[in-house]
């Protein structure tokens, strides 16, 4: 979705690729979780991988690996990074919206503070698949359709609302 905000051309697989799977990433912090293995409160859920410095170092990465014929000097390389940024750095601001957990640590490893955006409607997704499919899933998919999905869907088509207008009236300059 992040893409198609920022514009209309056509993508490139490798551009698909990265804003489809960069915005999961930061939840690679449940694998101790499923492993069994105890993780301290740096690397426990929505710890330092749902940080903004996170999300930088992923955009940056991200951009090395997968943008080189992008030079590091062009407004698009920038452009591409802010872009990379938001669309992982988007997941701990939309885990922070949940009525769950311990808080998403937005300035880890600076500060291990935890904090929850002040207005908290979206139900958390217990992290267990057997306890989601036990009877929350339908809860949980109702909440981040009525609170996440469909506003994001009302702004993709007010902005596409302004792009035909804007591009009629423009037509109409000329």
């Amino acid at each position: 979705m992040t893409g198609k905000i920022v514009s209309d051309r056509e993508r490139s697989w490798k551009e698909w690729a990265c804003l489809l799977v960069l915005p999961v990433l930061p939840d690679l912090d449940t694998l101790p979780h499923f492993l069994g293995y105890a993780s301290d409160p740096f690397w426990s859920h929505r710890g330092f991988t749902h940080s903004f410095f996170f999300a930088l170092l992923v955009a940056l990465v991200a951009k090395k690996l997968f943008f080189q014929e992008i030079p590091w000097s062009s407004g698009r390389a920038y452009r591409w990074i802010a872009v990379l940024f938001l669309a992982v750095g988007s997941h701990g601001f939309l885990d922070a919206l949940t009525d769950g957990g311990r808080g998403i640590a937005f300035f880890s490893p600076f500060s291990e503070t935890r904090f929850f955006l002040p207005f908290r409607p979206v139900h958390v997704s217990p992290i267990s698949l057997q306890r989601f499919f036990g009877g929350r899933a339908l809860e949980v998919l109702a909440s981040e359709f009525l609170w996440i999905w469909l506003p994001m869907f009302l702004f993709w088509m007010v902005l596409r609302f302004l792009r035909v207008v804007g591009g009629m009236m423009w037509e109409q300059d000329t």
